[in-house]
Parts: structure tokens; C-alpha cells; sequence
């Protein structure tokens, strides 16, 4: 099963953002919590005090990413949950060919062999968060350390790359 939905990204792009599985329906689950909880009437204040607080025990699958205060390495699942969260900007440092191949979805591609790249992440805001990727995860060490040499520090990079991330069952576009 797939659940999809639209999201804005920082720069105010449309991105669909995939969940696949049992975290589609729980998310729908809670969605449908929450909207038939917004529906009720005020005669059912104590049935609503009880839907709250057992939906607060749930976690928001689309609450905000907190920044690492230093760029961190990640596996695919970690990777899959940051990129959740749409103020999380998802680059893929590969050539412009292998990202038109297949890349993640809602992916900006700033290849870090162009000789370019730290005048375009030097663009980038310095307090944003960033998912950082490349094919096996070679490229992407390079990229941080470009992207921290400028300040930014709030980096998840996926430490097995589009290899790692297609061989877990994860989507590329095109």
C-alpha cells in the first residue's frame, strides 16, 4: 500500500512525500483520529479528553526534524523519516545524468564534482536542514565537508546512498 501527499519545501516546490506500509495506514489512522476528534460536539468533552490524549502518545509522522548540531551519517530508515518533514531540503550530489536515472523524490541535484558547488551551497541557508545523498555514499562525504566548510552544519547523510536506499524497498524517480 502507498500513501501519498503534497507537501511545499522550503523554496515552495511541490514535493509528494511516499509512506509505504503499515506507517501509511497508521498515519491515516491518526489523520482520521484527529479530524473526526475536531468534529465532535461539545456534549462529548470527556470522550473527546480521551481521544487527545491517546493521540498525543502518537508520534506525528509529520512533526519537524530537529537539526543535528553537526552533520550525522544515517541508515536508510532514519534517512526515509527525516525527509518526512518538508522544511527538510533533500539534495542529491550525484552528476545531472544519474539523477535524471533515478533519484529521490523532491531532491534538488547540486553535483558536487561541478567546480561550482561550493558557490551553490554557499547559497544554501545555514540553519536549514539538509538530507544529503549521492550513489554509494563516496560523494557525499565530500559534499558535507563542503557544506560544512560554509557553515552548515544540519546535515543527514545517507550513508549507503541510492544503492542502499533502492535495495531497502525505497522509491527513485525520475
Amino acid at each position: 500500500m502507498v500513501a501519498t501527499q503534497r507537501c511545499n519545501t522550503l523554496g515552495g516546490m511541490k514535493t509528494t512525500v511516499r509512506r509505504t506500509g503499515l506507517a501509511a495506514l497508521g498515519a491515516a489512522a491518526l489523520a482520521l483520529t484527529v479530524s473526526l476528534s475536531g468534529c465532535s460536539s461539545d456534549s462529548d468533552s470527556a470522550s473527546d479528553a480521551a481521544a487527545n490524549s491517546e493521540t498525543s502518545e502518537v508520534q506525528d509522522p509529520s512533526a519537524a526534524v530537529e537539526a543535528p548540531e553537526s552533520p550525522v551519517r544515517v541508515g536508510v530508515p532514519e534517512f526515509a523519516e527525516v525527509i518526512t518533514d518538508p522544511s527538510v531540503t533533500i539534495v542529491d550530489v550525484r552528476t545531472p545524468q544519474e539523477f535524471s536515472e533515478g533519484h529521490i523524490d523532491g531532491a534538488v541535484n547540486i553535483p558536487v564534482e561541478l567546480p561550482d558547488f561550493i558557490d551553490r551551497v554557499s547559497e544554501l541557508d545555514p540553519s536549514g536542514t539538509y538530507a544529503v545523498y549521492c550513489r554509494s555514499g563516496n560523494r557525499s562525504q565530500a559534499a558535507v565537508a563542503g557544506m560544512t566548510d560554509v557553515g552548515i552544519n544540519g546535515i543527514y547523510e545517507l550513508e549507503s546512498g541510492t544503492n542502499g536506499w533502492a535495495s531497502e524497498g525505497q522509491p527513485l524517480v525520475q
